[in-house]
This record gives structure tokens, C-alpha cells and sequence, in this order.
């Protein structure tokens, strides 16, 4: 399976059209979304994925009733807390922001994931440490860092491949 990797949107609408018309193109199969999306207004944008979007919360998440509710407003769309864990291919995925290190640094450490997907630094990057793979998308907004990416995960291959928009 093809899966797609967001993290840090952080309200730039106009980006935010760009990844979910190239996760599209990708035929993605689904979309998971380290958090950071800001405000709730930017949710609606992703109705128009063909796949499966499951997010989890970000630091910078303010109202975050206001979202779930959003997001339940979009068939497809699924927001499950602070963390997520997700099953694909028969592979254990974490799905977190990022944003409390120790948490984040134990998760890798322990290998009990085959994937760790995160956010929260806008830094894109792929490393293995021991047998988990651990993924961070980067920042689809490109606000800190200049360049607006997301990353493409094939759950078969066991590979990332990050990819600016």
C-alpha cells in the first residue's frame, strides 16, 4: 500500500491544495496527518482526497473540539487524539506530532513500531533506528524552512520518499 505523510499545514490553504492534489496523483491509498493543522477552517480542504486521512493533534492545535467536529463532518476523515496507532500491510505504525521529545525518543527507541510518522520540527528526514523506521514528512506550509514537502511511505518496499511540492 501507498501511503501518504503530512505533518505542520499550518493553515497555508493554498499548500494545503497543492499536497492533497499530488497525494491524488499518487493514487495514495491513505493519508496520515502528524498534526499541526492550526485552525479548523483548513479540515474541509482535505474532502477532496481520494484516500483516507487519519490525523492526530499538533502543539499549535487550538480548538480542538472545533476540530474533531470538523473532521466528523467529512466522510473519510478520522481524528484520533495526541497519538494513533495504525496497522498497514501487516506493519505497526505510530502516528504522533512530535512535540514532547521524550515521548518521541522512547517510541523510537523501543522498537515496538515497525514506522514511527511524526511532525513538529518541519524538518523532513528518514533514518532507521535498529528495525523502525522513522519518518517525518517536513512541513507542507514552508514556513520555517522555505520548502513545502510531504512524504510517500510504500508499505511493501518499507520505504519514504520525501517529495516537494
Amino acid at each position: 500500500m501507498l501511503v501518504g505523510l503530512i505533518a505542520d499545514t499550518h493553515d497555508r490553504l493554498p499548500m494545503v491544495d497543492n499536497a492533497v492534489k499530488k497525494l491524488n496523483e499518487e493514487n495514495v491509498e491513505l493519508v496520515l496527518h502528524a498534526g499541526d493543522y492550526v485552525a479548523p477552517f483548513v479540515i474541509p480542504k482535505f474532502k477532496e482526497l481520494k484516500a483516507k486521512l487519519i490525523g492526530v493533534f499538533g502543539n499549535n492545535d487550538g480548538d480542538r473540539e472545533l476540530l474533531k467536529k470538523k473532521f466528523s463532518e467529512h466522510k473519510g476523515l478520522e481524528m484520533r487524539g495526541n497519538f494513533a496507532e495504525i496497522t498497514v500491510d501487516g506493519l505497526k505504525i505510530a502516528l504522533l506530532h512530535g512535540n514532547e521529545e521524550e515521548l518521541l525518543k522512547t517510541l523510537i527507541s523501543s522498537e515496538s513500531f515497525d514506522v514511527v510518522v511524526h511532525g513538529h520540527t518541519h524538518k523532513a528526514e528518514v533514518y532507521r533506528r535498529g528495525r523502525t523506521l522513522i519518518a517525518n514528512p517536513g512541513e507542507v506550509c514552508g514556513y520555517l524552512t522555505g520548502k513545502s514537502t510531504i512524504a510517500l511511505f510504500d508499505a511493501v518496499k518499507r520505504e519514504v520518499k520525501i517529495v516537494e511540492l
